[in-house]
Order: structure tokens, then C-alpha cells, then sequence
């Protein structure tokens, strides 16, 4: 039995292996690419949808306000989420800068607003390009014209463009970090590779043309999260090839890890409840196979307390995992200049391990809070 069991082990540790050697190679596949950089004429529509965001929207409104891309060529509209704060009244004070309020006020309950008010934006919206970002998210100057000097030199339909956490304030939260940047390159990997499948939401363009071509939400409308990289999985569908991520350091946008493990886990159902909309039932195999894996590592750990060959399968995974890991993120932490937070890889693999199994079993079950409502 114990020959089994660590024969399946070390399968599924090669499983994960193989995984990383795909994000690798499809990280360093993902060039810097070449932009133009004058003479824009792409009409640009900026998208973001609000939810009791009186703290912080006014930053994301003077970032997106202080951009360097012209003026006559950016439109940014913000839809209001039924928020029960001042977060309209803050959006409405910038009205005389050219910044449009979408009050959103449906009379029926849904599952899916911020689709919802996404999606009535782009009705509204006089873009040819939709570049869509969060209400708590901070940007320099030069992030719009990254991004679309991009899109005018290579001429993709959609592009997932990296987000970073910043402005850490405790050793959970740079954890987060850490673990967040493997997901950026995941999603820039699986692109790199040919394969678009994942990326964020909280900065992602497309063509305005391409959201109706592929029917919007439709399809999708009915989990709350979901409006990135559902939609990418829709867009990927016909426009293979299509897709590109922006590996530039200027075009990041900077957001904030979760200050506590109750939001932080929230987070993460809601990010795991996507994947029983993913068409691509590969990628739903190879997440449950990495699942299976972790389950592996923490079976064998307590497995040694019964005997010491499931705690060399243990040290053995765990070895494999770390160096694996350290040489898959060395590149990435690099692009974010983030190198430090390597030295917390040692902690983090461990801890990642639980959480990771523990969002594996009840993230595709029951509702879970978000922006105040319960949702699934």
C-alpha cells in the first residue's frame, strides 16, 4: 500500500513539474514588446464598475485623469454598483473633468452586477476600445498609452495586461504577493503557450466590437465573478491567436492584497467559483490534477507520523516544489521588481498547500459575500 501510494505521489508530483515547466516556458515566451508610442487614434473607453468605494475611487480617478494618452481621444465612464456610500457623489464631483456616472438602479436581483453595470457601460460607451479596470486600483501615468500603443502596433482583439499587489502592511499580506505573481504569470504563460485561458479583470482591453461578436455575458451571466476571464475564454474560442499580454512594467496596475484571512478566502471562492463555467475542460482536469497533488503533499506529511517513508515522499515533493517554484518565479518577481519576496517561498509553500486544498473543496459550493451581498 505505502508503494501505491507514494507511485501515485510522485505521478502527480510530475504532473506539477510538468506545469511548472509550461508556465515557465510560456512566461519567456511572452516578449517586451514594441510599441507606438505617437500618432494614436484609437477612441478608448475606460470601464469600471463601483461598489462602496468612497475611500479610495478618487485615487483611481486622478490616476486614470493624469494619463498621458489624449484627451480627446479617452472616454471614462463609472458605473455605480447600488452603492449605500459616497461613492457616487465622488464620481459625480468629477463630472466637469469628462468623467461620466452610470447610476445603476435594477429593480429585480441579480447574480451577476457588475456584469450587469460592465455591460450597460459598453452600451453607453463611444469607444472603439474598452480597457477595463477596478475602483481600487492605482496606475501611472503612462498605463493607457502602453496600452494602446500596443493595440495600434500588433493589433489584437483582447489584451490581459499584469496587475501587482502594492503598499503591503503585514507578512500575510506580501505573502499574497508572492502567490498572486505566479497567477499573473500563469495567465501570461497560458497566452505565451497559445492557449488563452486565464487573466484579471482589474486590467484587460478589448475590442468594442469583438464584446458583441462574441455575445458579451451571454453565457456567463449568470455566476457574480467571471466578467475577465470567462469573457477571454469566449473571446479565445474565435479568435485564436488573437490574445495578447502586455509585458511591460508601464502598463501595470497596482491593487491592494487582502487585509485579513476571512476576505482572503472570500477572494478565492469567488475566484474558484468560475472554473464550472470553463469550456475548456483540459484546463479543469489539469486544475483538479494540481489539487489531487497538493492533497498528495499534505497526506504524506501526516502519513509520516505513521511511518517515515510517506515523510521522505513528503521532503522529496517538498524540495522538488521549492526550487521549481523559486525558478519559476525568479523571472517573474524580476519583471514586478519584487525579488525580495522570494525569501518567503520557504513559508508560503506550506501555507499555500492548505489553503489550496481547502478552496478545492468548498469552492464550487454555496454563496460566499461579496461587496456586501451574498453570491455564487
Amino acid at each position: 500500500m505505502i508503494a501505491l501510494l507514494s507511485t501515485l505521489s510522485f505521478l502527480l508530483t510530475g504532473l506539477f513539474l510538468s506545469v511548472c515547466i509550461f508556465i515557465i516556458r510560456g512566461w519567456n515566451a511572452v516578449k517586451q514588446p514594441l510599441l507606438k508610442s505617437s500618432g494614436f487614434t484609437t477612441k478608448v473607453t475606460i470601464l469600471i464598475a463601483a461598489r462602496n468605494e468612497e475611500e479610495k475611487i478618487h485615487l483611481t480617478i486622478e490616476d486614470i485623469l493624469a494619463q498621458d494618452y489624449p484627451k480627446h481621444l479617452t472616454e471614462i465612464i463609472i458605473a455605480d454598483d447600488h452603492s449605500t456610500d459616497r461613492t457616487s457623489v465622488i464620481i459625480s464631483s468629477y463630472a466637469d473633468r469628462g468623467v461620466k456616472l452610470l447610476q445603476m438602479n435594477e429593480d429585480k436581483p441579480l447574480n451577476s452586477y457588475k456584469k450587469k453595470a460592465i455591460a450597460k457601460a459598453i452600451d453607453l460607451s463611444t469607444g472603439d476600445l474598452m480597457v477595463a479596470t477596478d475602483a481600487d486600483c492605482r496606475m501611472g501615468n503612462k498605463w493607457l498609452s502602453t496600452v494602446v500603443g500596443y493595440f495600434e502596433m500588433h493589433n489584437p482583439v483582447m489584451i490581459s495586461s499584469p496587475v501587482s499587489y502594492f503598499e503591503e502592511k503585514s507578512l500575510f499580506e506580501r505573502m499574497q504577493s508572492l502567490e498572486f505573481y505566479s497567477l499573473i504569470a500563469t495567465g501570461a504563460a497560458f497566452i505565451g503557450n497559445g492557449h488563452a485561458s486565464t487573466c484579471n479583470g482589474a486590467n484587460l482591453a478589448y475590442r468594442k466590437d469583438v464584446f458583441y461578436k462574441v455575445g458579451g455575458f451571454k453565457g456567463i451571466d449568470d455566476l457574480a465573478s467571471g466578467d475577465d476571464e470567462l469573457l477571454l475564454q469566449k473571446v479565445a474560442a474565435q479568435y485564436p491567436g488573437k490574445i495578447g499580454f502586455l509585458k511591460l512594467y508601464d502598463a501595470i496596475v497596482f491593487t491592494h492584497a487582502k487585509p485579513n484571512l476571512k476576505e482572503f478566502l472570500q477572494q478565492r471562492r469567488r475566484w474558484a467559483s468560475k472554473s464550472v463555467k470553463y469550456k475548456d475542460k483540459k484546463v479543469v482536469a489539469l486544475v483538479v490534477g494540481l489539487w489531487l497533488f497538493y492533497v498528495s503533499v499534505g497526506l504524506n506529511l501526516l502519513g509520516g507520523l505513521l511511518s517515515y517513508r510517506f515523510l521522505e515522499v513528503f521532503a522529496i515533493q517538498f524540495v522538488l516544489m521549492y526550487f521549481t517554484e523559486l525558478i519559476m518565479l525568479w523571472p517573474v518577481t524580476q519583471f514586478f521588481k519584487r525579488q525580495k519576496l522570494l525569501s518567503l517561498l520557504i513559508i508560503s509553500i506550506p501555507l499555500y498547500t492548505v489553503y489550496f486544498i481547502y478552496i478545492g473543496m468548498i469552492g464550487n459550493k454555496g454563496k460566499y459575500a461579496w461587496k456586501g451581498r451574498m453570491v455564487r
